[in-house]
């Protein structure tokens, strides 16, 4: 089976350095800044590759040994979580006492927290929670001052600082090192279910999401998987579960609640859905727990380049015709927004992100894997429009010496 794990880039740090409190982690920003190095946050190296590739790469900030889950207010459904802790052992640690950090980005095993804000990478759980701006309500960040500045609180309800929590969401390392992040929890649901349903053809794809979402049901995932031509699962290794299904057009719903209410929903669903697809298949427990790595991973472990992308829902129709027939796209149906992996030579791939970033139907089209040539011929993060001096004024301001994470990112 392909490694569907990133690979770090070719660049070697001249400097390693491994923080293990905050104000090691802001002495070695300013220490960068003053001496014109560049330096690069690294959690578990899930997301390097992402971005623009590192121009120069003299300092690589290691911040796995600030992993720990700093407060826990079980009242609050709140938690502090330094930056360096993966996401894992943070639910691991949050599940004693029944709650957890409902975020499932890419490669959601090995994911530091930090790493999952600065990308704001989010997964099928994004329908009902949000993105991890979305669940964050404060931060503490190290600068290229070897300042350290606390934003927003540790209670939902207190949100002073909010918007800065929010700016460094998204912002891949590129303004400020995040030390720790307060997230709202949620409880660990009673019950858990899945149904995974089969659509004909992309018109009945269509009618299916359209029912679902003008429907009264509830689900905390509503994903939407397509590849065109169907491709057959592939084998894996025995100590891996199978993907999930890949019949060319399919529809994840997942319901997590009290049992009864899961037993109601998932009812509700397969009624409505009557007619309109082919299959229809409920699985729970491991099978369901199978159902959701496959998907996870059904692109990475394919060749070619990946995006992120969001769509208009309504046009979802519109949208995959506009696809290549090879291409393949994974998504929130209710909210507009995933990924698509595309095949083809650097040239075509280009020519494809090219399309998607002037269709009317898809919007904000960011390159996350691709080969070096691919990111010099077409720019990871596409133009910036009205933004761009909004953006840089904020580099000038947070990171004046233009040392931070290289230029990897969105500014």
């Amino acid at each position: 089976m392909r490694n569907n794990r990133p690979t770090t880039p070719d660049l070697i740090a001249t400097d390693l350095v491994h923080p293990s409190t905050p104000r090691e982690v802001a002495a070695a920003l300013k220490r960068a800044s003053d001496e014109q190095r560049s330096i690069v946050i690294r959690g578990a190296g899930t997301k390097m590759t992402w971005g623009r590739a590192a121009p120069r790469l003299d300092v690589m900030l290691d911040m796995r040994r600030l992993n720990r889950v700093l407060e826990h207010q079980h009242g609050d459904l709140t938690a502090t979580i330094e930056a360096g802790a993966t996401l894992r052992d943070v639910n691991d640690a949050l599940s004693r006492l029944g709650q957890g950090l409902p975020l499932d980005p890419s490669f959601a095993d090995d994911a530091t927290i930090g790493g999952i804000l600065a990308t704001n990478d989010s997964g099928p759980l994004r329908h009902r929670y949000g993105a991890p701006r979305d669940l964050v309500i404060g931060v503490q960040l190290a600068t290229t001052d070897g300042e350290l500045t606390k934003a927003g609180g540790k209670v939902v309800k207190n949100v002073a600082g909010y918007d800065l929590s929010r700016l460094v969401a998204g912002s891949f390392g590129s303004l400020a090192a995040i030390v720790s992040a307060t997230f709202k929890l949620s409880p660990i649901p009673e019950s858990s279910k899945t149904i995974q349903l089969t659509a004909p053809d992309i018109a009945s794809l269509a009618q299916a999401v359209r029912t679902l979402m003008a429907s009264q049901l509830d689900p905390i995932a509503f994903e939407v998987a397509v590849s065109r031509p169907s491709d057959p699962a592939r084998p894996l290794a025995p100590a891996r579960p199978a993907p999930a299904r890949d019949d060319g057009l399919q529809i994840l719903l997942r319901f997590a609640s009290v049992q009864a209410a899961v037993e109601a929903q998932v009812a509700a669903a397969t009624e409505a859905l009557s007619g309109i697809v082919s299959a229809v298949q409920v699985v729970e427990g491991y099978a369901e727990r199978t159902v959701w790595v496959g998907h996870a991973s059904r692109l990475w472990e394919k060749p070619g380049a990946i995006l992120r992308a969001s769509w208009l829902p309504a046009a979802l129709p519109s949208a995959l015709a506009e696809l290549p027939a090879s291409a393949e796209l994974i998504g929130r149906a209710a909210v507009g927004a995933g990924m698509v992996r595309i095949d083809g030579d650097d040239q075509e791939q280009a020519r494809v992100v090219a399309m998607l970033r002037h269709s009317p139907h898809f919007g904000n089209v960011v390159i996350l894997r691709g080969s070096a040539a691919l990111k010099e011929a077409v720019d990871v993060w596409g133009p910036q429009g009205d933004r761009e001096r909004l953006l840089a004024s904020l580099k000038r301001a947070f990171d004046p010496n233009g040392v931070l994470n290289a230029g990897r990112g969105p500014l």
